[in-house]
């Protein structure tokens, strides 16, 4: 039982490193790019939120994994 619990923190913990850095470095670079070119802000933004949605898809299933797991307890 004990592996299953330390299974299900790896699986959500490593599932929200990843998407928590990209949405980061995400979020900077589009930052950029509007003050650099405030005429495509409207495009810049439109593909960033799309972007947040598929990385934290990519959380949800980890969080999904861990529910199995600890459903297997």
């Amino acid at each position: 039982m004990g592996l299953i619990a330390i299974g299900a923190g790896l699986a959500i913990g490593l599932a929200a490193i990843g998407p928590g850095i990209g949405q980061g470095l995400a979020a900077a670079k589009a930052l950029e790019g509007m003050a650099r070119q405030p005429e495509a802000a409207g495009m810049l933004r439109t593909n960033m939120i799309l972007s947040f949605a598929f990385m934290e898809s990519l959380s949800i299933y980890g969080l999904l994994v861990a529910f199995l797991l600890f459903a297997q307890m």
